[in-house]
């Protein structure tokens, strides 16, 4: 018989709190009824673009 082995979990998400603009929070809440995704995972997906496509303007 095999045995059930419980591993240590991986935690790599971490809870933060932002303040947006009621309107953002809106156009999240229907992006997310239309591609049947939660807001969290789209404003995540949001994010890790807006890093890898960053450019940061000299002065």
């Amino acid at each position: 018989m095999n045995k059930f082995v419980i591993t240590p979990k991986e935690d790599k998400t971490v809870t933060m709190t932002i303040r947006i603009d009621k309107t953002l929070q809106q156009r999240y809440d229907e992006l997310a009824r239309e591609t049947k995704r939660s807001r969290n995972e789209l404003i995540g997906m949001a994010l890790q673009y807006a890093l890898d496509n960053m450019e940061k303007a000299d002065k």
